[in-house]
């Protein structure tokens, strides 16, 4: 039989098969190197196995092997079981698993059984009841004669943990030949790492706990390395274009500050800093703002525009939905009422006729902003000198169309804002190609906002203290988790609470209703009423997430506020407070689970984004929050972004210095790290010429 590769399909492993192969493609293990990379995600400890003969009843924990020599199984009594007889050289016991009916197309007669647990005793005999069991099916190649510990590997349903385990211990031998090494010596010496073919089998095969928990970490790191390594790569693809340097000066900064009615915190005044320093360079600035909701990150971004223009440029900035696309615009065009700067508004809903004209002005330079959703990033849109790209809510956008909205001009700079706070683990990695600033300060003058949390029972109270507000001239939000009534979900939709609120407890206001299915011109028109103070109350979905900013707005009642995520909470909750009366967000919730209830606790006790994010990261986990995929990072399989937090900082600092010596990784001693990163990213980002 030919010598086993990595790249060796996994029929060909001993005692395998077509059949097996087809099973475990189920579970992606298509090659050696799958098998070798199919790490146990625990491990029980199985004794030594002793005689049957020495059972000496209730006590401890203990092992026996032997043959199966007898069935039984009762499968409609009051309680359903599965029984064998179990004997060795020494002697016989009765094994019996309740409800384990399971287990008769696993175990015959002549199966040769390890069986693991506690013995009892039952009418003088010793039994096993329920233990723990492992199908030997290479006596040779198993060793019962110490305690061990037993891998449990992600399986399938044709597939157990065990028989996967019987496949890699057949390939677990090769594992120091065929696992390429990574680093030299001295390398792995540094950061005290064992080696990789090591941590491989140490990943299947440890010693003791602390062997695994060294492996675990070389493993991890290697993840994360290659993760970075990409990010890393990108950054330097990045940078390497030339951009046009935009050079700020006393007299533009004065005419740009002149159009704000207002003093700039100092928040934004060093985000404005950091941006302007950026801009200044000749090269391409990629920049993540943070702020929260209401922070003032639209007037930083404005300010970066003003001065691409100044500078005889265009500025370009793009929001996730076509309401926050049309309040930048309406924002903007405030700000700069009465100057010469032309600005204009592209999105999906605008008929051919005016589509065209905006097309054709922005591509012969009569439009200085362009602001607008996704429309941006369609085919036919181009500019005719574009310095500046602001994206507005990134997280909404993937990779993809972050590189396609770069492409549209000449390395222009790249701005991303985000109301989302991003904990410090996604900003090294779904945002690790930028630099980041924060806006950490709300300008003076807010109010602050209360949040409760009240049951469906205080309905009554929650919609006093509502006509309290509006009677005193505020407004106020009520938000619903659906739109139209659902026969499978007994929760309140928008559509009924706007009849039931109009018909009874806020007959006397004026209210209106917006969502997600209504058509663009009348949500328009929904929104533009309560921005001017003609509607009350606003009853919605969560279509008004982003995107609403009304000062007068001071109440916000969230409906089945269990059924929300907690930073979807802390985006709406940030819709009131705008203005210099103290707020109050009031979650009606029934949490029947102890998730639900720590989410909304998290938004009682603090009004900090920041803290918020990261309990949501905890809560969570990064992949449900940030897909990877959706951002063309590779997965990990391994690696826990908050559990490892200062490996991934280690990763990140040796990915960026050996991206800064090699930047194509062309080095001898580097070809295997190139292999994998053309491996992880698969060619999504094209990181690497010629890969």
């Amino acid at each position: 039989m030919a010598q086993l590769e990595l790249g060796t399909e996994v029929c060909y492993v001993k005692g395998v098969g077509l059949a097996w192969a087809r099973k475990l493609a189920e579970l992606g293990i298509e090659t050696v190197e799958d098998l070798l990379l199919h790490f146990p995600f625990r491990f029980d400890l199985r004794r030594q196995a002793q005689p049957i003969a020495s059972l000496a009843g209730a006590g401890t924990s203990a092992t026996v092997a032997g043959e199966v020599t007898a069935l039984k199984e009762n499968r409609f009594g009051r309680k359903p079981f599965f029984q064998i007889e179990l004997e060795d050289e020494t002697g016989s016991v009765p094994v019996k698993w309740f409800g384990g009916g399971y287990l008769r197309d696993k175990i015959k007669m002549g199966t040769q059984l390890a069986i693991s647990g506690k013995p009892s005793v039952y009418r003088e005999q010793v039994q096993f009841v329920n233990p723990q069991f492992q199908i030997i099916y290479d006596p040779e190649g198993t060793n019962l004669d110490r305690d061990e510990l037993m891998p449990v590997y992600p399986a399938g349903k044709q597939l157990t943990s065990r028989m996967i385990s019987s496949v890699i211990k057949r390939v677990l031998g090769e594992a120091e030949r065929l696992i390429p090494r990574w680093f030299d010596a001295e390398y792995l010496e540094r950061r005290g790492m064992m080696s990789r073919p090591a941590a491989v089998a140490a990943m299947h095969k440890p010693e003791e706990k602390d062997h695994w928990a060294q492996a675990r970490r070389r493993i991890a790191y290697d993840e994360c390395l290659v993760m970075q390594l990409g990010i890393a790569l990108m950054r330097m693809r990045q940078i390497s274009r030339p951009a046009h340097a935009l050079a700020n000066s006393e007299l533009i900064d004065q005419r740009i500050r002149a159009r704000f009615p207002f003093k700039l915190t100092d928040a934004q005044d060093r985000a404005i800093a950091d941006i302007t320093a950026d801009i200044a360079r000749d090269r391409p600035m990629n920049r993540l703002l943070q702020g929260d909701v209401g922070s003032g990150k639209t007037v930083v971004a404005l300010y970066a525009a003003l001065l691409a223009i100044a500078r005889g440029k265009q500025a370009a900035i793009m929001a996730p939905t076509e309401i926050l696309a049309t309040q930048h615009y309406n924002k903007i065009r405030d700000y700069l009422a009465g100057s010469r700067v032309r600005i204009a508004l592209l999105v999906g809903r605008q008929k051919p006729a005016e589509r065209k004209e905006i097309l054709d002005s922005l591509a012969d330079g009569q439009i200085d902003i362009v602001v607008g959703t996704h429309a941006l990033i369609s085919e036919g849109v181009k500019f005719s000198d574009l310095a500046l790209v602001v994206v507005d809510e990134q997280h909404r956008f993937g990779v993809t169309q972050r590189t396609t909205i770069r492409g549209k001009g000449f390395a222009p700079h790249y701005l991303v804002m985000t109301a989302t706070p991003i904990p410090r683990t996604l900003a090294l990695t779904v945002f690790g190609d930028l630099d980041v600033s924060v806006i950490d300060a709300l300008p003076p003058g807010r109010g602050k906002t209360e949040t409760l949390c009240v049951p469906h029972k205080a309905m009554g109270d929650v919609l006093d203290r509502v006509r309290e507000e509006l009677d005193a001239g505020r407004q106020a939000y009520f938000i619903y988790p659906l739109v139209n009534p659902s026969p499978e979900l007994e929760l309140t939709a928008a559509e009924d609470a706007y009849h039931d609120l109009a018909d009874g407890p806020l007959k006397d206001y004026e209210i209106s209703l917006i969502h997600g299915q209504m058509k663009p011109a009348d949500k328009n028109s929904a929104m533009d009423r309560f921005r001017t103070g003609e509607v009350q109350a606003l009853i919605a979905s969560v279509v008004v997430e982003v995107g609403m900013d009304v000062p007068a707005a001071s109440v916000m009642v969230i409906t089945h506020a269990e059924r929300f995520g907690l930073a979807q909470l802390h985006q709406l909750r940030g819709r009131v407070g705008r203005g210099s009366d103290d707020a109050v967000c009031i979650l009606v919730a029934s949490p029947k689970t102890p998730e639900a209830k720590r989410r909304l606790k998290v938004l009682v006790d603090t009004n900090d984004g920041f803290k918020v994010a990261e309990e949501d990261l905890r809560i969570r986990g990064p992949g449900e929050i940030f897909g990877t995929r959706q951002h063309g990072l590779p997965e990990l399989k391994v690696a826990d972004l908050i559990e490892d937090f200062e490996l991934l900082r280690l990763a990140r600092r040796d990915a960026f210095a050996i991206v800064a010596d090699d930047p194509g990784l062309n080095a001898p001693h580097h070809q295997q790290l190139r292999r994998e990163v053309i491996k992880a990213y698969a060619g999504k980002l094209n990181l690497l010429a010629g890969a």
